[in-house]
């Protein structure tokens, strides 16, 4: 079969742009000037598959602003795209210069952040499995909600009404895990609920992650990654001197979108030999847990309002069989910062306070709210048996 030339096209330059051994085997074949029809029978593969394949890493080339076809050789930065491309051209309708407009590229920031994570867990080992603990009541879980944290911010007594520094909030964050684990019955679970915004801000830069709106941050995000992992972990050795099993949830605020997925995967990792610790791991912003009968939901509440989330529960296929099977449903959000229970579609959705202070945008807004943490313990075919209400200190 005869060779063809793809015009314009150099299959040797879109190699560095293939994510997987199968497109690195195609775009080779086809940098040697292999037709699609030697290069679909080469590997044992449809003409249309190896088209679909060759267009693929074309497309994603491009996105990246490598496409010399159409005079794009500007590339973007790895863990960007280009939006747009404006080409100048001379007299003679040669090139003379391109303005290339980016935007970041969230599939590969994603797929950056997730290999970031891999090379951090070189630094650390697995915790050994921890001792069980007895006489604990099978019927009982112990729910521990943290939102609406923001470590990392910094507020200024004079300015808001309390001070707020990674000191601060170091010692209230374990003070309370204490105080809630202390005030909780001897429940076989203990549920760890960090609900989102546990860091307030997602980067180098201390900008929110969607809107970019510059924040009052205390510290390096270097140095807030592990004050975080040590802070978290501890937490997580408290409740598992007393609860017979943990189950984490760490949820997606809107301030920490990366930060929740890193902290989720640094969580697993580090506790992967300890049978006692239970992780729910899902990219989606929505968690669910079945107690016997009992239903419980989490959702940060950047996404939908507390009227919308019974409607999501009951019909998103990935809880519809456990909303069928439960007699009780309790949904737990934050991102307001205050208390508040509505009731609908035979489930309570309960928004949880923060124990952070406000911080000096909050303050300018005139937004006040009771500051607080709360451990509610549910019966597994009875729902909620027991509440406290505990204060940061």
């Amino acid at each position: 079969m005869g060779k063809t030339n793809s015009s314009k096209v150099n299959w040797l330059d879109l190699k560095e742009y293939c994510i997987n051994q199968r497109e690195l085997e195609v775009i080779t074949a086809r940098s040697f000037d292999d037709t699609v029809h030697d290069t679909a029978a080469k590997f044992g593969l449809s003409v249309r598959a190896v088209y679909a394949i060759s267009s693929s890493v074309k497309a994603r080339a491009a996105r990246r602003g490598h496409a010399p076809e159409h005079d794009m050789i500007a590339t973007a930065p790895d863990g960007f795209q280009v939006k747009g491309v404006s080409t100048y051209y001379n007299a003679n309708g040669q090139p003379t210069g391109q303005w290339v407009k980016t935007v970041g590229d969230k599939e590969r920031q994603h797929e950056i952040m997730l290999q970031a994570i891999e090379e951090t867990h070189k630094n650390y080992k697995p915790f050994k499995p921890s001792p069980k603990v007895k006489h604990t009541d099978k019927d009982l879980l112990s729910l521990i909600t943290i939102t609406d944290f923001h470590l990392g911010m910094y507020a200024w007594e004079a300015e808001t009404g309390d001070d707020w520094d990674v000191n601060i909030s170091k010692r209230v964050f374990l003070n309370a895990i204490s105080d809630m684990i202390e005030a909780a019955p001897k429940a076989y679970t203990g549920f760890l609920c960090q609900l989102g915004d546990f860091l307030h801000f997602d980067g180098i830069t201390a900008v929110t992650p969607m809107s970019g709106h510059i924040l009052d941050a205390d510290t390096r995000y270097s140095k807030l990654v592990g004050l975080t992992i040590e802070i978290m972990t501890q937490a997580v050795h408290m409740m598992l001197k007393k609860f017979g099993k943990v189950v984490i949830v760490q949820a997606e605020g809107n301030h920490d979108m990366s930060g929740s997925i890193w902290l989720r995967k640094h969580i697993k990792y580090v506790f992967k030999d300890d049978k006692r610790v239970e992780v729910i791991d899902n990219e989606f912003p929505y968690y669910a847990y079945l107690h016997g009968e009992i239903l419980l939901g989490f959702h940060h509440g950047h996404k939908k309002r507390m009227a919308q989330l019974p409607k999501l529960f009951s019909s998103e296929p990935r809880f519809r069989k456990l909303w069928g099977k439960a007699t009780q449903t309790y949904i737990h959000t934050g991102h307001m910062h205050h208390e508040r229970v509505v009731e609908d579609m035979g489930a309570i959705v309960e928004q949880n306070p923060t124990l952070s202070t406000r911080d000096s945008y909050s303050t300018a807004g005139g937004w006040v709210s009771a500051r607080g943490a709360k451990v509610i313990t549910y019966h597994n075919k009875l729902g909620e048996v027991h509440r406290t209400t505990v204060r940061p200190r």
